[in-house]
């Protein structure tokens, strides 16, 4: 290096292309750089100059900490000149000497504060300079520097020294420090100690003066070689020990607002952007939302115990008990209860560091009355979850609070304060330890038997040199002044360390001019309660440190007050944190340490809490070696503790369980034995390899291995079958399935069925060897025909292969992982014969290949899971297939010497056999299609005859474990056969019946039918084969013929059957061609796929879920009753879909309860279900492009990472639950409703008046829109809908057969005012409404009106509608018509029905009248002020004399997150809810819109460049008006949606505002609208939200109801159900959460005009004949059902017995229908025929009369 500069300011002003003379200080960028710069160095660099010094000025660049862009625009411009003319900068951040700005505002070297100041202009510096330098110094010069302030100079230079690397890992070049001769030897002091002295003048030491505990610790250990020191100890832990993993409350709960969460000083922090790259914890890891997502991790760590921490302002949202918060203590119940259901014990601890804002807000930990304030929120968790918490930590970590809460300030509060609050703080901690405990002690101890202690962080500290007394006396006072201000308290004597005592007394005498500190005194009550306040020692360890003494002035802080120094070791392992440093030996010294100073009197155990460290949170984050080595070192030092030196330890804990947010660092350092993924919005969590490492030490108790137990299998119970099975008729007598299932509607179809599976029932998971294993030619494996095909170019997709798959033949750990969390009972595997005998001979054995399997298999039954082995999954030894495969009948011999062997070397475990999996697509797809190895295309003849051989292989190793190995190892054998479910275009036709048949029997009976009946093939396919070819000229079947022995030798030899499953195809006959000859066109039938099925990533697995109940019953029906296994079930999904696959989710909820129906409602006896599969892997001819598994396997990572998906987590519970037991939500509750209940139905004007242009009606936005092409349903519109206007007394009678003590119906505007306006009132119009309010009276029928339904004047519309501020007016005006002419009798008034739809629908996406679209906003504004106009005018007008209600009706899904554990879908949910019924109620009910509509709406209109938010704005006085126009809450409601967020990117409207897409569960039963699923749990949700939302007001639901579309059936059991559950969700909200409902309303009172969808959807509860002119109404069903509820008022308890309100009307006592006839009553019926007589009478006598008088007139001619 040849080095030149720095530019001065002399040179810039003199400077001509040569070297100035005399430089003065150097030039700092305050002014421009001069033109001749690049000229001079040119010069320099052509001198041979290869280096430029490039002194930066701090003042200049960070004044105030805002940076100065010119002056970084400078040095930029002078870094890249260098760079371009050849010259190296050597950039120097600082000299030495501080700015006087800085000076003045922190102080010099001597003030940690500018140490931090510096570390954050360094960071600065390398973010704007980074990329124009490799060459940097810190600092240039220490010789002004002495003591503390040369150690915070060197300290700071540390910082940013390892701060450089983390930022450019592989950047050459580096950093340095500029240190003269002089300083040298100091400097090298400071920064390259070691921690010991050579072995030899270890051995001389002089320790027999040691009188404290550090230094007989010490001196313990002091003559110890460092081989000796670090020599690992292959030891086992004591059997009871307690392995832990640990995370805190605020670092990944997430949620840090949800359910009423209050701010934490962590929140506030985050917020105002004082973490790394302004993150928060607002997300964090989302567990708030994971729970279950949490507790898998642990079951696959196989921890018996897991530390966490409760958030007290979860619990407290205040702080305080005042205000608990019901839904914080939920989750940690659901969290505490997931842990004990999966065998892990809780840990909690009550404080970690996240102080309730509220109560920093008054002092925080300064403030005493916080210590009541603890005891409290202690009490209310002791209470709470004591009875399954049994140990408590009370705090963790205090001393952080202390030091970095309110001493450095670096943690929140941020106060800076080492003087005063730090000790206060202390104090008062310690005191509110104290209490908590006693509260236990003195209140719970004695019921709930748990422990209470604290966990205490503190380091070791080894002295610099251990030949100076006052390094060791530093030492000792560094472990006083961390771990004995806490501990010597609480387990020595009540009081502060005399060390640290006397240490502050010392320097407050000798500071005379400044307090260096003030330390709290203990009063003796306050001494006496504070000792022994701990059951156990709780130690949070990371490190050690080097010390040693120096006089740190009258600097506050431990390091000035305790005069000591620390220091590290540069020969110890670094981490990402610049305090972490590995240095596992101190740990033992340590537990030594604490176990002679703090518990020799009081012998409590020591709980290692909190042992960890960092790694970056980039590069390589899953294999984390530097992680394994730490924690492998460490544990070994605490089991030498535990061992060698008798120390009672009783748990390690690894902090910690996942990546979470890291205080003051963010995401940016990362503790996790799992990766968590930030940037992904499902937070998916990762095992990284220290935790496979850390489970397998788990496992052994351990490190390494340990032989252990040699584990068996347990037997199995044969349950022998008959011993012959007649053979199948053509079709078979199976055909009862499709006439038992096949006229199911739609609606019994999908309803769901809750139950659970028998005791015992199999749950499991699968995979195969040539999918996950890998190692295709690893330790002596032979090539398989997969290997053959896969790696012939253009044979799978992207050419990929399973040449490394998963890995699992090098990752077995990580798959025992995955199924110890799932849980599983069963895992279905195959072996590899090519891995075992590599050429699939015997001769050629593969004892490497055997191991692997053994130690999977061991591995199994040490978890207590049952391996399934399939013995033969497709892979077959390229070297047979060289022999012809099984197209070679010396194969089968092959296969069954195979299978001899693997059931003699795993039979005594494995007890569970499948010989074949899908022999079917063997011989198909490999043998007649060509599309799998071997790839022959013969699709005529080689299918049949591959089978042929294929079921003799079979029958062969079936008797070889029968005759040689049953009796000993009491397994199973059997076969895995594939088969679709078949069902008949149309089940009426006998030749589809008998197509549907002939379908599964080709399929399942080709090879069920031999093994499970008669040892021969089915006669369908016989007959088939067997005439086509005849037809085709053949001497013979293609089919092959078993002889009578072979029949014998085949029939019956499985014991169980075992079906793969997962689709369903629609069969119809066809009448096939004869050529080419093909096992396809040998059926005769045509298949599709069924029409409503859901499509998934292959395109023929489409999922139909009741195909598999079918299934189940025709084999039950077909071979006997068998015991069944569902071997293989499940659904591919894309490889963009990764972790959150809630179509998987929704495919085994909807195909495990099919199973579940035949299980219970059929008496298929299903014992077993297997979900494919336990990870993504190959998959076969679709190489990586789809996955099955339930974990994800990232195969562009060299690490194969396996991550849970949601169904992994889904399927854990189904198999916990063992089906699906009731919920809650389902449970009918019985119980009446208030005897002052509304019930009631409805309609609309428009949908049932007609006469549309009767006298004098005017025209209405509908009439427009209906008369306008394409705008509704088959053109159909309301000119005569269901004739209402001229049917009064036909509506009142069908509502007194409802019983309805209320009838809701609206006024058309128009009809009324023909203009929109007051100038002109139809007399006729009123007429009609006053006419229908004097039936309903008659009736005894209360009315219900609604102001506006939709139906707007045109003549309005024409002017703007609901556009135009002047229709506010015209509705009040409208409104006042109204309640002049009815209000004496109108008492309940609704001024709007559903303005969300009038504003979307209408003004928004323009699908409803009038039609106008992005205007919904304005539309919605005007309606709100409307409304409250309307309420205004009856409130000061007409409330007086009339009494009456008014209010507004409100429609509104429900919603739930489609994704209920992602926080991102849980906020969709949200903002779906308010920008649907907040929009409207939120106003109305609690004044404006609500904040989270304006301001995403604001804020996406200002993004877009506009001026304003297109959202209106209320002034003060509108807002004033509007609120409170309410006299009860209307309500309309249908269904349920999932919601999940959605980015429409610039997109200006409502759909784009509100970021929300919708969707619903698979499993929700259709109606007969796209929109609307049967979801009856919804109605109690959100009846509840508007209680808690808006007040509790009186609810009255004014709509409710369900549709069907198509031919109309009076049964119509589905809106019957719908009524029933949806009214008993309405009971349970009224009962059980206080929702004060006052009524409800069924939709509709009969079939009408639909809007939009014309008459194709009907809600009736009548049905209206719309064939017949008269439109009769004609009673459903379901009407009769809502009039027994409302009888009954609600749902009376069948236990009580028979309510009288069930019991049909007597006879006696019913009105019979008469007529008055002629003064006479007589019966429909009698007077029908009297008038047809009277009819004939008439008639003839009219004709008597026409005769005589034709007689009369001929005579009179005559």
């Amino acid at each position: 290096m040849f080095l030149a500069g720095p530019l001065t300011n002399e040179q810039v002003k003199s400077l001509d292309g040569k070297l100035s003379e005399g430089a003065v200080d150097t030039f700092d960028c305050s002014h421009p750089i001069p033109p001749g710069t690049r000229q001079y160095f040119e010069y320099l660099q052509r001198r041979g100059v290869t280096h430029f010094k490039v002194p930066l000025s701090w003042a200049q660049l960070l004044p105030s900490s805002q940076s100065q862009q010119a002056v970084v625009t400078c040095y930029q411009t002078l870094l890249k000149q260098l760079l371009e003319v050849g010259l190296q900068p050597l950039v120097i951040l600082h000299g030495s000497t501080v700015p006087d700005t800085l000076r003045s505002r922190y102080g010099g070297w001597e003030s940690q504060e500018l140490v931090e100041m510096f570390k954050q202009y360094a960071e600065f510096v390398f973010g704007e300079f980074g990329e124009l330098a490799d060459s940097w110094l810190t600092l240039s010069s220490f010789d002004e520097l002495r003591d503390a302030e040369l150690q915070h100079a060197v300290d700071a230079h540390t910082s940013v020294y390892h701060r450089y690397h983390q930022l450019f890992p592989n950047r050459d070049g580096g950093v340095s420090a500029g240190v003269k001769a002089s300083e040298v030897l100091i400097i090298d002091k400071l920064l390259f100690l070691h921690s010991h002295q050579s072995d030899n003048n270890r051995n001389n030491l002089q320790t027999s003066s040691c009188s404290t505990t550090y230094c007989k610790t010490w001196s313990n250990f002091a003559s110890l070689t460092s081989a000796e020191r670090d020599a690992f100890l292959n030891e086992s832990f004591p059997v009871d020990f307690q392995w832990a993993t640990s995370s805190e409350s605020f670092k990944v709960e997430g949620g840090w607002l949800e359910d009423g969460k209050g701010q934490t000083i962590w929140d506030r922090f985050g917020h105002e952007n004082n973490v790394f790259d302004n993150q928060t914890a607002d997300v964090a890891c989302d567990s708030v939302h994971k729970v279950d997502y949490d507790v898998y991790l642990l079951r696959g760590l196989n921890v018996n115990t897991y530390q966490f921490s409760i958030s007290w302002a979860r619990i407290f949202p205040s702080g305080h008990w005042a205000k608990p918060s019901e839904k914080g203590a939920l989750y940690y119940d659901k969290l505490i209860d997931a842990l004990i259901e999966s065998g892990v014990h809780p840990v909690v601890t009550l404080y970690h560091w996240d102080l309730p804002q509220a109560l920093q807000d008054h002092g925080g930990w300064t403030n005493a009355s916080i210590i009541e304030a603890f005891k409290n929120y202690a009490d209310f968790c002791f209470s709470r979850f004591g009875d399954r918490v049994k140990t408590w930590n009370t705090f963790s970590s205090p001393w952080v609070v202390s030091h970095a809460g309110y001493g450095t300030g670096e943690h929140p509060p941020g106060e800076k304060d080492y003087v005063v609050a730090s000790y206060q703080v202390t104090h008062n901690i310690l005191k509110s330890h104290a209490e908590a405990w006693h509260l236990y002690n003195d209140k719970y101890r004695k019921e709930q038997g748990g422990k209470v202690g604290i966990a205490l962080n503190s380091d070791w500290a080894e002295p610099v040199d251990p030949s100076r007394p006052d390094d060791l006396a530093a030492a000792d006072r560094y472990l006083q002044f961390m771990l004995g201000w806490f501990a010597h308290p609480i387990f020595v004597d009540g009081d502060y360390p005399v060390a640290l005592k006397n240490q502050i007394k010392q320097k407050r005498s000798e500071c005379r001019h400044s307090e260096p500190a003030r330390l709290p005194v203990f009063t003796p009550e306050e001494s006496q309660r504070i000792r022994g306040t701990a059951d156990f020692f709780g130690l949070n360890h990371y490190t050690s440190r080097l010390v040693n003494h120096s006089d740190g002035g009258c600097i506050p802080g431990p390091q000035g007050v305790g005069n000591f120094q620390a220091h590290v070791d540069p020969s110890w392992s670094s981490t990402a944190s610049d305090w972490i440093y590995s240095a596992p030996w101190g740990l033992r010294r340590l537990l030594n340490y604490i176990s002679t100073e703090y518990l020799s009197v009081t012998r409590v155990p020591i709980y290692i809490t909190g042992n960890g460290m960092p790694t970056e949170y980039s590069g390589d984050t899953l294999n984390d070696t530097g992680r394994i080595n730490y924690m492998k070192s460490y544990i070994n030092e605490a089991l030498k503790a535990i061992v060698l030196d008798e120390v009672d330890v009783q748990r390690f804990t690894v902090q910690s369980l996942m990546d979470g947010f890291e205080g003051k660092q963010g995401y940016s350092q990362r503790f996790g034995l799992h990766h968590v993924n930030f940037e992904d919005a499902d937070r998916p969590r990762t095992p990284k390899q220290s935790a496979y490492f850390y489970s397998d030490i788990i496992q052994q108790n351990r490190f390494g291995s340990s032989k252990g137990n040699v584990f068996k299998g347990a037997q199995r119970q044969l349950t022998r079958r008959p011993t012959a099975l007649s053979r199948s008729e053509v079709p078979s007598k199976s055909k009862v399935v499709w006439e038992k299932f096949s006229l199911q509607s739609k609606f019994q179809r999908k309803m769901y069925h809750y139950g659970t599976f028998s005791q015992g029932f199999s749950w499991g998971v699968s995979s195969s060897a040539y999918q996950i294993e890998g190692g295709w030619n690893a330790d002596g494996k032979g090539p398989s025909v997969w290997d053959t095909f896969t790696h012939k170019l253009g044979s799978i997709p992207a050419n990929a292969n399973g040449d490394v798959a998963c890995d699992s033949y090098h990752r077995l750990e990580e798959d025992l992982y995955m199924l110890r969390a799932l849980r599983v009972k069963s895992y279905r595997f195959s072996l590899s014969w090519s891995r075992i005998f590599p050429d699939g001979q015997r001769s050629s054995l593969n004892p490497k290949g055997v191991e692997y399997y053994n130690r999977l298999i061991d591995g199994l039954i040490t978890y207590n899971i049952t391996p399934m082995v399939t013995l033969y999954h497709w892979d077959l030894p390229q070297s047979l297939q060289d022999l012809g495969g099984w197209e070679n009948v010396n194969v089968t011999e092959f296969f069954n010497d195979f299978c001899d062997y693997c059931f003699a070397t795993f039979g005594d475990r494995v007890k569970f056999w499948m010989t074949f999996n899908q022999p079917q697509t063997i011989a198909w797809s490999g043998y007649g299609l060509g599309q799998i190895p071997p790839n022959v295309r013969n699709p005529g003849t080689a299918p049949y005859r591959i089978a042929h051989n294929l079921i003799k292989a079979h029958a062969k190793a079936y008797h070889t474990y029968d005759d040689k190995y049953r009796k000993n190892q009491g397994g199973l054998v059997s076969i895995a056969l594939n088969a679709n479910w078949i069902e008949p275009k149309d089940v009426n036709v006998p030749r589809e019946v008998a197509a549907a048949d002939r379908a599964l029997q080709f399929q399942l009976g080709w090879f069920a039918h031999p093994i499970f009946k008669t040892g021969d093939y089915p006669d369908a396919m016989k007959w088939q084969v067997g005439n086509k070819s005849e037809l085709q000229g053949l001497s013979e079947s293609r089919l092959p013929s078993f002889t009578d022995e072979d029949k014998s030798f085949i029939k019956g030899t499985a014991d169980i059957f075992c079906v793969n499953h997962y689709t369903t195809k629609i069969a119809r006959h066809t009448t096939a061609r004869l050529k080419p000859h093909s096992y396809k066109y040998d059926q005769d039938l045509s298949e599709e796929d069924e029409e409503d099925s859901v499509t998934t990533a292959i395109s023929d697995q489409t999922a139909v879920p009741w195909g598999l109940r079918r299934l189940l019953n025709w084999i039950k029906e077909e071979y006997g009753d068998p015991d069944i296994y569902i071997t293989e079930n499940g659904v591919a999904t894309d490889n963009k879909t990764t972790v959150d696959d809630t179509g998987r989710v929704f495919y085994y909820k909807s195909y495990v309860d099919e199973a579940l129906k035949a299980h219970n409602l059929d008496g298929v006896k299903v014992k077993g279900y297997i979900a494919t599969s336990l990870m993504d892997s190959f998959e076969w001819l679709n190489g990586y492009k789809v996955g099955f598994g339930l974990h994800h396997v990232d195969f562009t990572n060299s690490n194969w990472p396996r991550t849970p998906k949601r169904s992994a987590h889904y399927y854990y519970q189904v198999m916990k639950d063992n089906g699906f037991p009731l919920p809650d939500d389902e449970k009918i509750l019985y119980g009446e409703f208030p005897k002052t209940f509304n019930w009631s139905t409805a309609s609309a004007s428009y949908q049932i008046e007609g006469s549309w242009r009767a006298h004098g009606k005017g025209l209405s936005i509908w009439d427009m829109f209906a008369h306008t092409p394409l705008k509704t349903s088959n053109g159909d519109n309301g000119d005569i809908a269901c004739d209402s206007y001229n049917k009064i007394n036909e509506d009142v009678e069908v509502l007194k057969k409802l019983k309805v003590t209320h009838y809701r119906f609206s006024v058309s505007w128009p009809r009324v005012l023909p203009d929109g306006t007051n100038n002109h009132i139809n007399e006729a119009g009123l007429n009609y409404y006053h006419r229908l309010l004097d039936a309903l009276e008659a009736a005894n029928i209360e009315p219900q009106v609604t102001l506006y339904h939709w139906d707007l004047p045109l003549a309005l519309h024409r002017v703007g509608g609901w556009l135009n501020e002047t229709i506010v007016e015209r509705f009040r005006d409208y409104a006042d018509v109204l309640f002049n002419q009815f209000g004496n009798r109108v008492k309940f008034w609704i001024t709007l029905n559903e303005p969300y739809i009038v504003a979307n629908l209408g003004y928004g996406y323009g699908t409803f009248a009038p039609g106008i679209v992005r205007k919904q906003y304005i539309a919605a504004h005007n309606l709100i002020k409307a409304h409250a106009e309307a309420w205004h005018l009856y409130n000061d007008k007409y409330r007086a004399t009339q009494r009456g209600l008014i209010s507004i009706t409100i429609n509104s899904d429900w919603s739930e997150p489609r994704n209920p554990h992602k926080q991102e879908d849980v906020d969709a949910a949200k903002r779906y809810l308010q920008f649907l019924i907040g929009w409207f109620a939120h106003p109305i009910f609690n004044g404006d819109y609500p904040d989270l509509m304006k301001t995403i709406i604001r804020q996406r209109s200002l993004a877009a460049g506009l001026a304003e938010s297109r959202l209106p704005e209320f002034t003060p006085q509108e807002i004033t008006r509007i609120k409170g126009t309410h006299d009860y809450f209307g309500f309309n409601h249908y269904t349920t949606v999932l919601s999940f967020p959605v980015s429409l990117g610039q997109q200006q409207d409502y759909e784009a505002d509100r970021g929300t897409g919708t969707t619903h569960d698979r499993t929700w039963i259709e109606s007969g609208s796209f929109w609307l699923k049967i979801t009856p749990f919804g109605f109690r949700k959100i009846l509840k939200f508007i209680k808690d939302e808006y007040g509790n007001p009186p609810i009255y639901v004014t709509e409710n109801g369900v549709s069907e579309r198509g031919a109309v059936n009076l049964n119509d059991i589905h809106r019957s159900y719908y009524y029933e559950n949806y009214i008993n969700q309405a009971l349970k909200a009224l009962l059980l959460d206080g929702v004060d409902l006052r009524g409800y309303t069924a939709w509709s009172l009969m079939d009408n005009f639909e809007w939009a969808s014309g008459y194709d959807e009907q809600f009736g509860l009548f049905y209206v004949n719309r064939s017949d002119p008269t439109l009769p109404r004609i009673p459903k069903n379901s009407a009769s059902r809502y009039a027994t509820i409302i009888t009954c008022n609600g749902f009376p308890d069948p236990a009580h017995g028979p309510h009288d309100c069930l019991q049909p009307e007597p006879e006696a006592t019913s009105t019979p229908n008469v007529v008055d006839f002629l003064g006479l009553e007589l019966s429909l019926h009698d007077a029908e025929v009297a008038l047809y007589v009277m009819f004939g009478f008439l008639l003839v006598s009219s004709l008597v009369i026409i005769f005589v008088v034709y007689g009369l007139v001929r005579a009179r001619k005559k």
